[in-house]
């Protein structure tokens, strides 16, 4: 899929996609890893357009005797369109996903410093996902 490095068809088409902002800490983590495995850094002219939606979800389960809560689900959901801009025509309309568990323990610090790098960790899982679908469609225009 990359055969010819940075020069390749797939690699020159992926720094052609320009992300749009996406909304929240989430938008945010997400789109910085995805500019970052595109590596488009305004080196190409944009031929392509990212448009995300995010679900981040925190859900509490696993009650304890005590009543408090055990453990806790993190879910991130992006659905994402990839748009030619020439022609405004939508190339590629999926969706990509990630979940985490948390144990939450007696320290309050340390449970919302886990839920956050579970956020990182699944905005970069995202990212990866997302790039990795728009490289095989692009892959997949390239070779018509």
């Amino acid at each position: 899929m990359y055969a010819g490095g940075g020069n390749a068809a797939v690699a020159r088409g992926l720094a052609g996609v320009q992300v749009s902002a996406i909304e929240g800490r989430a938008g945010w983590l997400v789109r910085n890893a995805l500019v970052d495995e595109l590596g488009m850094a305004g080196k190409a002219t944009p031929k392509y357009r990212l448009d995300i939606r995010l679900d981040d979800k925190l859900e509490s389960f696993a009650l304890l005797s005590d009543d408090t809560v055990g453990r806790e689900r993190r879910t991130l959901r992006a659905r994402y369109q990839l748009v030619d801009v020439g022609s405004g025509e939508i190339v590629l309309d999926a969706t990509a996903g990630s979940d985490a568990g948390i144990d939450v323990v007696s320290s309050d610090y340390a449970t919302i410093a886990a839920e956050q790098t579970a956020l990182e960790n699944m905005a970069k899982d995202v990212a990866n996902r997302i790039v990795t679908n728009v490289a095989l469609r692009l892959r997949g225009d390239t070779n018509q």
